[in-house]
């Protein structure tokens, strides 16, 4: 089993590269397209979205909601070229622990879970508003806004679905997958 999950993170690995170069900065289309650019943001962004539907209740709008406010303040922070710390290995950490939650079917106190889930999204926030900071900011930021969300609902239905299959284990395994990716990230990137 160990052996399946690593292959199936090294499948991610070759796009470890967390930053994306290439947008066409500043426009809608670019915004759009920078979070399905890398396996890094599809990963931790579908992740909240089954984490989301794992904890049920508030949480199914909550969590998302959150990342994706706390995404856009991220970008605005990173178009202004104000530091963020540790911004790449943020990253990582959101992959690697949402992830681990989602593979641990975690349940958190809500205000600890929608805490992190900030954090993440202001971090990979940053990364899409410092790649796409040269003019149309907000356009770029409703792309990549408007993604996001696309890829937590994906997740959030993949993850509702499971459960009404009565098939939490496979949505733990996609967890589980999501934790082995982050850490092919961490040592082949």
């Amino acid at each position: 089993m160990l052996r399946k999950l690593t292959l199936a993170a090294a499948l991610f690995a070759p796009s470890a590269a967390l930053a994306h170069p290439g947008h066409q900065a500043g426009s809608f289309l670019a915004g759009l397209g920078h979070p399905i650019s890398g396996a890094d943001h599809i990963l931790a962004m579908v992740a909240v979205g089954l984490w989301a539907a794992q904890m049920g209740g508030r949480a199914i709008w909550a969590m998302p909601a959150t990342f994706v406010g706390a995404m856009v303040l991220g970008g605005a922070i990173g178009a202004a070229r104000l530091p963020f710390p540790a911004v790449e290995s943020m990253i990582l950490a959101s992959i690697l622990l949402l992830g681990a939650v989602v593979a641990l079917a975690a349940r958190l106190p809500l205000k600890f879970a929608l805490a992190m889930l900030a954090l993440f999204g202001a971090a990979h926030g940053w990364a899409h508003g410092a790649e796409g900071s040269s003019g149309g900011l907000l356009t770029y930021a409703a792309g990549f806004a408007m993604m996001t969300a696309v890829l937590h609902g994906a997740g959030l239905g993949l993850g509702l679905a499971l459960q009404k299959l009565a098939s939490m284990r496979l949505t733990r395994m996609l967890g589980a997958v999501t934790a082995a990716a982050g850490l092919a990230f961490v040592f082949g990137g």
